[in-house]
């Protein structure tokens, strides 16, 4: 069967008093997609994909399931390729002009949102405000009218080797270590896995891994704490629309990449999906490594970001399918099992994948497998 790639693009308003994407004019965003279909054959279904920095229009998944007779469609947010400064309410709204776009244009009638990686909890979240609006302003304060876009509710989720949420992923991911941010390189050695000076060895005993997560935690808190004391003297210095880039060191250590025991899976140990734990940890493409006040709070802390997956399946109501890749370096497998635990909906179901890594690169050989799993799932809902 071979396969047909359309490039497009939309514009839709955006009212947002400060702009935060380069290049465009004031007020308005371009929205680039990607529609991947079988070159004959009509459907009223799509497969929406969209990631908060998209960029996933060639990832072996989309492509197998147009291989495999399904029309998807690729949705590239403003912030594509960086978040520094990303907004996830903003991406919200991007694709919720996606999907009423997409109505428009091809005539799709059903609409299943990808959730792949952190597509997940974005789709989550999409839903989420789609049922149940409440969102009018980012958490920095500043209008961002969610709930008065009418977003349209997606007839289901697909939570494809997804995470949480990048605000959990990432605070089980940060570096508890490091204790003041302005002097990130001074780590405390108890904390740090790092370190071959550190009194805990794998396997770490449940002390430990509480402790270690409990300083990941108290981290991001403090992150937190003192990115809005900055925006608030800089509010009440008359500046209402400033903003302050920062960078936040150590932001991939994890006790299982460096424990095989935590969260035991198919996956290589010792490493993850940005290559050496230990190189990544202050890497250049990091987690949050570069972001901004308004940023973190929307996407990176802990307390104050809505895209909140287990927050948010709790209270969608749409058929939902959690695929867990077992070799996965990034999503290990209790984050599907939570997310799945957490869906309200009783419509839920949730595969394991034996072998899976996270892009299918690896293994492509158990492409079929997924692509199946989710054409079977589609074909029982009517889809």
């Amino acid at each position: 069967m071979a396969v047909v790639r359309e490039a497009y693009g939309f514009v839709h308003e955006d009212k947002s008093p400060l702009k935060d994407v380069y290049g465009g004019p004031a007020g308005m965003v371009f929205v680039e997609c990607m529609r991947i279909r079988p070159s004959s054959g009509d459907s009223k279904t799509v497969i929406l994909f969209s990631h908060p920095i998209g960029g996933g229009s060639f990832l072996p998944l989309v492509t197998a399931l147009a291989y495999g007779g399904h029309h998807v469609i690729y949705c590239n947010p403003r912030y594509r390729g960086n978040d520094t400064a990303l907004i996830l309410e903003k991406c919200l709204l991007d694709l919720g002009a996606c999907v009423k776009d997409l109505k428009q244009r091809f005539g799709y009638e059903k609409v299943i949102l990808g959730g792949w990686s952190g597509g997940g909890s974005l789709s989550l979240c999409y839903q989420d405000q789609a049922e149940h609006p409440t969102i009018t302003a980012t958490p920095a304060g500043d209008p961002c009218d969610v709930a008065g876009a009418a977003l349209e509710p997606a007839d289901g989720i697909l939570l494809l080797a997804a995470h949480i949420s990048r605000s959990i992923t990432l605070t089980e991911w940060i570096d508890p270590s490091i204790a003041d941010e302005d002097r990130p390189f001074e780590r405390d050695p108890a904390l740090n896995i790092y370190d071959p000076k550190c009194p805990a060895q794998p396997p770490y005993s449940p002390d430990f891994v509480g402790r270690f997560r409990a300083a990941q935690i108290a981290r991001n808190r403090r992150i937190t704490a003192r990115v809005k004391q900055t925006l608030a003297e800089l509010k009440a210095a008359g500046d209402a629309n400033a903003e302050r880039p920062f960078v936040v060191y150590g932001t991939m250590c994890d006790v299982r990449w460096t424990d095989p025991t935590q969260d035991p899976s198919d996956r290589k140990p010792y490493t993850c999906y940005l290559g050496e734990p230990r190189i990544a940890n202050d890497g250049p493409v990091g987690l949050a490594r570069f972001t901004t006040l308004r940023s973190w709070l929307s996407q990176w802390s802990w307390d104050e970001s809505r895209a909140d997956g287990l927050g948010n399946a709790s209270r969608i109501s749409c058929p939902v399918l959690v695929v867990n890749n077992r070799a996965d370096l990034a999503c290990t497998p209790s984050h599907a099992q939570r997310l799945f635990d957490a869906v309200a909906s009783s419509d839920k179901e949730i595969v394991q994948v034996d072998g899976a890594d996270h892009y299918y690169i690896e293994r492509p050989d158990l492409l079929p497998t997924a692509v199946a799993t989710v054409g079977g799932w589609l074909t029982r809902h009517g889809f």
